[in-house]
């Protein structure tokens, strides 16, 4: 597994970074508790040595399993977690409501005031059963509380020997050039945004303005909720209330197109490494300029060996540009 500093911080993280969002289970996907820990373990063993999770996935449960997965472990791995969603405060703008297992439902706003963060790194610290917490980033702009405010409270919490780095999720370029003003001398170690080979806003400005700023981007959903794997075929059905149904990318129409460019183009290439499609994507990824690691998910060991062996796939730079060419040209529907 490559590993890269991310950012300015002290911090050196492996190029895929274990994603905890769907093992919180509930809203966030099947809960398989044991598989999820196993998973965890099964990604320290393979030198996917940080997790990424937050409070909101799961209500807080997600922490709790990478605390288990890690008991015993902790100086092995990077912890990374995030403030600023509350579903247990109506202060702050209603961001998005949901429905628990029990069918109750949940309304979460967007709160990044300084009380707040201090309040949520509390509790990490508590269901993560740590001292200190490796990365925490605001998870999404609050557009209530001036982002001074917020900084200035990560800020402290670093001072503190609470948290070891600091950094965002979601922020444009402006935001991140505001919050990077506000943390004076603590360095904005990251940026957190979407990023795939059918989502590329961030090759704009973000990825441009992280790189001449020296701010670290691990960015989500490199494999596009599985879009991006070539397994999700046109014919394929998602129940009721699943977001993919939702989605553009997810259109039938949409779904040929970027299966029949995934055959084209990345499937020879992955033959010629001996790898898949998906770990050839997030190979893509990982070397795209500005990008220091990709999040990916796992619910099992299995999909944890995946993961890692995409970590030490390397492409060769006619490789990266027939993948980046074929997908800049493909051209998506806006709707079935």
């Amino acid at each position: 597994m490559r590993y890269r500093r991310l950012g300015r911080s002290e911090l050196e993280v492996p190029v895929v970074i274990f994603g905890a969002w769907a093992i919180g289970g509930g809203y966030w996907g099947s809960k398989r508790d044991e598989a999820a820990v196993e998973a965890v373990r099964r990604a320290l063993d393979r030198g996917i040595r940080a997790v990424d999770t937050a409070p909101i996935y799961g209500l807080g449960h997600s922490e709790r399993l990478v605390a288990r997965a890690v008991e015993g472990r902790r100086d092995e791995v990077l912890l990374m977690t995030k403030v600023g969603l509350r579903w247990d405060s109506e202060e702050g703008e209603l961001f998005f409501e949901g429905r628990e297992e029990d069918g109750r439902r949940f309304r979460v706003h967007r709160n990044s005031r300084p009380d707040s963060i201090r309040l949520e790194v509390e509790r990490s610290l508590e269901r993560l059963a740590t001292d200190r917490l490796d990365l925490v980033q605001i998870h999404w702009h609050d557009p209530t509380t001036p982002i001074a405010d917020s900084m200035g409270a990560l800020a402290e919490l670093v001072r503190e020997g609470l948290v070891r780095a600091v950094g965002v999720s979601n922020y444009d370029a402006a935001q991140m050039e505001e919050a990077q003003r506000a943390l004076g001398d603590v360095p904005l170690a990251s940026s957190q945004p979407k990023y795939n080979l059918v989502a590329r806003e961030p090759e704009r400005e973000l990825l441009p303005w992280s790189l001449e700023h020296e701010v670290g981007v691990i960015c989500y959903s490199p494999i596009e909720q599985g879009l991006l794997t070539g397994k999700v075929g046109p014919e394929r059905t998602f129940e009721e209330g699943e977001g993919r149904n939702q989605r553009t990318t997810f259109s039938s129409e949409n779904r040929a197109r970027v299966n029949a460019t995934l055959e084209r183009v990345v499937a020879p290439i992955a033959a010629a490494h001996g790898s898949t499609v998906a770990q050839t994507v997030i190979a893509w990824t990982v070397a795209q300029p500005g990008v220091t690691a990709a999040i990916v998910g796992a619910r099992s060991p299995e999909q944890v060996e995946e993961n890692a062996a995409a970590g030490d796939l390397e492409l060769d730079p006619d490789e990266w540009s027939r993948i980046d060419r074929a997908f800049a040209d493909l051209e998506l529907a806006d709707s079935d």
